[in-house]
C-alpha cells in the first residue's frame, strides 16, 4: 500500500512501514501513467505500421545489433529484460512471420541461437523510422536536452539497482 503519507525521509523502526510522502506518491504516479501510456502508443504504432508488439521489434533491434544478426536465446532474453518463455512465444511468432529463424549453437548442443533473417532486416529497416518518430515525438520532443540527460540518468540508476548481485530473480532466468 502506498497511499499513506509518512514524515519526510524518516527512517523507521524495524518493522514500522516507510509510506510515500505525498511528492513521492505524485512522482510515482506520474512514472506509472508515463510509462504506461508511452508503452501502449509505442505498440500501437508498431501494430499499425508493422504488424508486431513493441517487444518484438525490440528482439529484431538486439538481433540487428549482433554480430553476424545472431544472438544465443539467453543472451536475447536478457537483453530484452524478458523470461524465457516469453521469448520462446515470441521467437515462435517471428519466425512464422519468416523474420527469425533459430539454429543449433555450435558450441554448445542444450543452446539455441536466434538468427535475424534478410526479411527480418529488411522490416526492421522498413519500420525505423516511423518507430523512431514515434519514439522522439512521444518522448525526446516533450524535454528539455537537460530533462533527456537526467531522465537516461534515473532510468540507468533504478535499472542497476533491480539487477541483484545474485541475479537468481531476473526475469530472463525464469
Amino acid at each position: 500500500m502506498t497511499n499513506r503519507k509518512a514524515p519526510d525521509r524518516e527512517v523507521p523502526d524495524a518493522g514500522q512501514q516507510r509510506w510515500l510522502s505525498a511528492e513521492e506518491q505524485d512522482t510515482w504516479r506520474a512514472y506509472l501513467q508515463a510509462t504506461m501510456l508511452l508503452e501502449d502508443h509505442l505498440d500501437r504504432q508498431l501494430q499499425r505500421d508493422a504488424g508486431m508488439p513493441h517487444v518484438y521489434y525490440g528482439l529484431l533491434v538486439h538481433l540487428s545489433e549482433a554480430p553476424r544478426r545472431r544472438m544465443r536465446m539467453t543472451e536475447l532474453a536478457q537483453g530484452a529484460k524478458i523470461t524465457r518463455s516469453r521469448l520462446s512465444h515470441a521467437i515462435a511468432r517471428l519466425e512464422k512471420n519468416g523474420w527469425v529463424r533459430r539454429e543449433d549453437c555450435p558450441s554448445d548442443k542444450r543452446g539455441q541461437l536466434a538468427v535475424l533473417t534478410e526479411e527480418g532486416f529488411a522490416m526492421l529497416e522498413q519500420s525505423a523510422p516511423g518507430h523512431v518518430a514515434a519514439v522522439r515525438g512521444a518522448l525526446f520532443d516533450r524535454l528539455t536536452p537537460e530533462q533527456a540527460v537526467q531522465l537516461g540518468d534515473i532510468c540507468r540508476a533504478i535499472a542497476t539497482g533491480l539487477q541483484p548481485a545474485s541475479g537468481a530473480d531476473l526475469p530472463w532466468l525464469r
